[in-house]
């Protein structure tokens, strides 16, 4: 992340600080890091296939499948059993997405697309009402505190820790980078990109598993219509972290910082009572600014 990017990020949570007495509460503090666990995971899933030149917009619906499976399997299966089973629907779905892709060369946006209506039908018809799991313990993931930091933030942490470590020092992470520069240069060089592709996919379906999961334990209910226009909220992310739409740039760490601007954003809205539309409006407006001044800042720098 370039130090511009982290003194941006620091001068608006003291703008927030000076702005709000209730942002540097104890309270606030831990309902923000919870809150950006769904969007940190999903964020990460969608650089890896923006990084390809892709797009995945079906992400919203597969936290809501893998929500609402979770949640309404656990009343017959042990609890990880059933969580295992929901952060699989994802893997399928992610591993759909990509064969589609990759190896009939469709359309990402297309294919992605078709998924995000067929899997939110699949999570209406598995439950047309919300469920409550029946098992207490299955809250314990959502709510569960190491110190003063709650666990599944710490989840998060290690999932862009991690995912850095992939994009930038394994030759599988280079090469989906490299795949999105030039994916024929690729392919000449040796390296099978349909597969580098379908892992791609794979990544950001297991993301969202995890974070649909998550976020049914967190919240104590699962809900079929949970989760839309949540891909938009990862595309905004990764776009803030200075990720190229058309593929080929981008890192996990300032794509973690892009999800720090977009959660203080809707924060920061939601402390000083904006009205929900007015929030659409005005969180569309600055996420138009940062782009615009990261867009002046590569063409000096150019």
């Amino acid at each position: 992340m370039k130090w511009g990017f982290a003194l941006a990020i620091a001068l608006f949570v003291v703008l927030a600080a000076l702005t709000s007495n209730a942002f540097l509460t104890q309270a606030n503090i831990t309902n923000l890091l919870k809150q950006m666990v769904t969007v940190g995971l999903l964020s990460f899933g969608m650089l890896v296939v923006i990084l390809t030149g892709g797009i995945d917009l079906s992400v919203g619906s597969v936290v809501a499948f893998a929500g609402i499976v979770t949640a309404g399997l656990v009343a017959h299966l042990p609890i990880p059993l059933a969580m295992a089973i929901g952060i699989v629907s994802g893997i399928g779905f992610g591993a759909i997405n990509g064969a589609l892709v990759a190896w009939f060369a469709l359309a990402p946006f297309v294919v992605t697309l078709a998924s995000l209506t067929t899997i939110r039908g699949l999570a209406f018809v598995y439950s047309e009402i919300p469920i409550s799991p029946a098992q207490p313990a299955f809250l314990w993931l959502g709510t569960a505190m190491i110190g003063p930091v709650p666990l599944t933030t710490l989840i998060m942490l290690a999932v862009f820790v991690a995912g850095s470590v992939f994009l930038e020092h394994t030759p599988a992470g280079r090469s989906i980078v490299a795949i999105g520069g030039n994916a024929e240069t690729v392919r000449l060089a040796g390296i099978d990109v349909r597969r580098h592709v379908l892992g791609a996919y794979i990544l950001s379906g297991a993301c969202a598993g995890v974070a649909g999961v998550i976020l049914a334990s967190r919240v104590g209910i699962a809900q079929p219509s949970v989760g839309v226009a949540f891909e938009l909220d990862a595309i905004a992310a990764c776009v803030i972290g200075g990720a190229n739409l058309a593929g080929g740039r981008g890192s996990a760490k300032a794509t973690f910082g892009g999800v720090l601007v977009l959660v203080l954003i809707n924060n920061l809205l939601n402390l000083y009572g904006v009205q929900s539309f007015w929030q659409q409006v005005l969180k569309g407006l600055i996420i138009v600014a940062v782009i615009l001044v990261q867009r002046t800042n590569r063409f000096r720098t150019a």
